[in-house]
């Protein structure tokens, strides 16, 4: 097993966490950075085994796990949290690195490059739910709005209910979507009742800046990152997967389908497994192939 040193970076309004598997300055290979947001490092363990032959960076994003934030809340912005991940590959000083981001994390280093696509070779992009380019952008916009109402007002279940239906939608939100029942959150496991907390990322402003993120399609292009996007195989349609294909489209590129779906890379970190071998395969073959040095 790869030994793992972890180092702590203070950054506006917080103390970021990171964790660095291998040699950094080995200069066999530049480093990997696996990003996720909310998603902490622990997320990454499963994945991060498959490339033992590079030094692997994973990161607590503010306001999650390791890097509280100074107030206490757990709110961030894509501008912020690229900002974030700016700094650690600064920190590292091994030059310029390759980054797989999931979801939110795709959204963040998709933000990144926008900005410093100099510090960043590759991005893999996985399902980031980046609402901009979907026919039904100002319908998923108002259901966000809508979840994160919920939350405030009536607490996790509720919210997250609403949440896992909006996600696991195939196919663009029909018109009546915002009319239909609330789905029972007992269907999915959660509670009905209100614990009173609301310090769950997901559901909180996270939702919202996440998805509703401007991308800048024309700085992306012209940054010196080669920039791919990936669907999941099980997840075609979903939202995540529908983002990723349009977003792809964009670019002027086509999205990359990996094995599994929106946490495909997953090894039993959140409950259900993935298929990491696998999915690994498919990122080290996107990370190798030829332009990408």
């Amino acid at each position: 097993m790869t030994d793992i040193e972890t180092r702590t970076l203070a950054a506006s309004g917080t103390t970021l966490t990171y964790d660095i598997r291998g040699d950094l300055h080995g200069r066999e290979r530049m480093p990997l950075l696996m990003v996720g947001s909310p998603m902490a490092a622990t997320g990454f363990g499963s994945l991060a085994q498959y490339f033992t032959d590079r030094p692997v960076v994973t990161y607590d994003p503010r306001g999650i796990g390791r890097s509280t934030r100074d107030d206490g809340t757990s709110s961030g912005t894509p501008e912020e949290h690229s900002d974030d991940i700016r700094r650690i590959i600064e920190a590292l000083a091994a030059g310029p690195v390759d980054i797989f981001g999931s979801s939110g994390g795709a959204v963040n280093g998709l933000a990144l490059v926008a900005r410093h696509g100099e510090l960043v070779r590759t991005l893999v992009a996985h399902e980031p739910p980046a609402a901009q380019f979907l026919p039904d952008r100002d319908r998923i916009l108002a259901v966000s709005t809508d979840i994160t109402a919920t939350y405030k007002r009536a607490g996790l279940g509720p919210a997250m209910a609403k949440f896992i239906t909006l996600i696991s939608q195939r196919g663009p939100l029909p018109a009546d979507y915002t009319d239909r029942p609330a789905p029972d959150p007992a269907q999915f496991g959660l509670p009905a009742a209100d614990d009173g907390s609301r310090d769950d990322p997901m559901v909180g402003p996270h939702l919202l800046s996440c998805c509703g993120h401007e991308h800048d399609p024309a700085a992306l292009t012209a940054a010196p990152t080669r920039i791919v996007l990936g669907t999941g195989r099980a997840s075609a349609g979903e939202l995540c997967a529908r983002a990723a294909v349009a977003f792809a489209a964009a670019l002027d590129s086509e999205a990359v389908a990996f094995p599994g779906g929106h946490a495909g890379f997953t090894g039993g970190e959140f409950g259900m497994a993935g298929e990491p071998e696998a999915f690994a395969a498919v990122l080290r073959a996107v990370l190798d192939r030829p332009g990408s040095s």
